[in-house]
């Protein structure tokens, strides 16, 4: 990823969205080229003079201390999310360039048996490129579909914009297609010379036209907790409330818990599902039939 083109899509972005009523100035009524603030704006908004801002918002962040990064922020009205993106992307223009650490495609014994003594709903460990690399009984059951893919490790981004039966599978699918792109836009400013990041990245923008328009938007999200439906091709929908931990030990691992309302519908259709997982077989779709639906 080009740090300096990251830098500048990601400031203009965040200060086209914001009118001068938003950031409480009066607007001159002159006619604006584009929308949002002027940098004469937002560099007054800062406390910053309009020069240095047109510095940075070209892309050069070195140098900038944190205190002037807190003020780009309030006045461009950042939130947890975009803040940490923004001091992501002045840290990796301060650090030497270097090649991405090799990362495992799996996770380590202990963390498979932490994943596997949990049964009360479907968990899974991924990175921040969103392969999956180690998930419990219920989690490769709920995602059957993607498990499918042939190319190895599964991958989230990939399954949402790549194969057809993903749009099912996600009820919301704009919404889910909208918090993957911003987990991968996050991802890169954390790790801006991950050369696998940016192969996926590429992949997904030659041959998603809906991922090229979500990723030029240079949204970026931090994904904690919430709430999921998905639609199951045997059990049908599933509504599921999620916590997503780090893993301290295992750095750029994220733990993935998924749990149903107890008494549900979704709760009965995950204990359905688990008793299926001993049996493979007699779920819908067998792995020989993984290329069925991946057309783009």
């Amino acid at each position: 990823m080009d740090n300096g083109s990251e830098v500048h899509g990601f400031l203009v972005s965040r200060r086209g969205r914001i009118t001068p009523a938003d950031a409480g100035l009066v607007d001159d009524r002159t006619l604006r080229r584009v929308p949002g603030l002027r940098r004469r704006e937002v560099a007054v908004l800062a406390g910053v003079s309009v020069e240095y801002y047109t510095r940075l918002e070209r892309g050069n962040l070195r140098g900038a201390s944190d205190s002037v990064l807190d003020s780009i922020g309030r006045a461009l009205q950042l939130d947890e999310a975009e803040r940490a993106h923004l001091f992501d992307l002045a840290r990796a223009q301060g650090a030497p360039r270097k090649r991405a650490r090799h990362r495992p495609q799996q996770v380590r014994p202990e963390v498979q048996a932490t994943l596997d003594a949990f049964t009360g709903g479907p968990a899974f460990v991924r990175n921040g490129r969103l392969d999956v690399l180690g998930t419990n009984l219920l989690g490769r059951a709920v995602y059957e579909e993607m498990f499918q893919d042939r190319i190895e490790p599964p991958n989230l981004a990939r399954f949402a914009f790549l194969d057809d039966r993903a749009r099912r599978f996600y009820p919301d699918w704009d919404r889910a297609a909208d918090d993957t792109v911003a987990i991968l836009r996050s991802e890169a400013g954390r790790e801006p010379y991950d050369e696998d990041l940016t192969a996926l990245v590429g992949v997904l923008s030659t041959r998603s036209s809906e991922f090229r328009q979500r990723w030029a938007a240079h949204n970026v999200k931090q994904h904690y907790s919430g709430k999921k439906h998905f639609h199951h091709p045997d059990v049908g929908d599933l509504y599921l409330a999620y916590q997503a931990l780090d893993l301290f030990a295992e750095q750029g691992l994220s733990l993935l818990v998924y749990t149903p309302q107890p008494g549900t519908g979704t709760d009965e259709a995950l204990r359905l599902l688990a008793s299926w997982s001993a049996t493979p077989t007699n779920l819908s779709a067998d792995t020989s039939t993984a290329a069925a639906g991946t057309s783009r």
